[in-house]
């Protein structure tokens, strides 16, 4: 079983050098996604063609929790359908609740990095933000959306 600290390393890794920090210019959609109780403001953009997420970024400042869960979660849904991105969302929300099986937990990959967020209320709201905002890209969300009432 990993220990905490590799889970911290991956946390780590990918707030300190992001893969998906970056603008995409040919996105075909884009959401604003904010945390009013802690100031993190991201802007997640995809590129959505016949179903399938070919590419995706985001831009944007939080905290090292925000900033992680959203690159782990551009790694885990780029070169997927939109339905596997909504599963694997689904799957990482029901974490943070502790609510997954251990097969679940296989299937969210590093996003397991952040299932012990579930035991800091403060915090959870920044590792759904991103998750949040892909869902308001797929469910059609207008400008942007708040973890505000989650």
């Amino acid at each position: 079983m990993p220990t905490k600290s590799f889970y911290n390393e991956i946390l780590t890794d990918h707030n300190l050098y992001p893969t998906h920090k970056h603008d995409l210019p040919d996105a075909n959609e884009e959401l604003e996604g904010i945390n009013p109780s802690c100031g993190d403001d991201i802007t997640l953009k995809l590129k959505v063609v016949d179903g399938v997420i070919e590419d995706g970024a985001y831009v944007g400042d939080g905290c090292a929790i925000s900033q992680a869960s959203a690159d782990i979660m551009l790694d885990m849904i780029i070169g997927k359908t939109t339905e596997e991105a909504r599963h694997l969302s689904e799957l990482f929300l029901r974490m943070i609740k502790g609510k997954v099986t251990p097969e679940e937990m296989d299937e969210l990959e590093e996003a397991g990095a952040l299932q012990d967020i579930s035991h800091m209320p403060a915090r959870v709201k920044c590792a759904v933000l991103g998750w949040h905002t892909m869902e308001g890209i797929l469910d059609g969300k207008g400008e942007s959306v708040s973890t505000e009432n989650q």
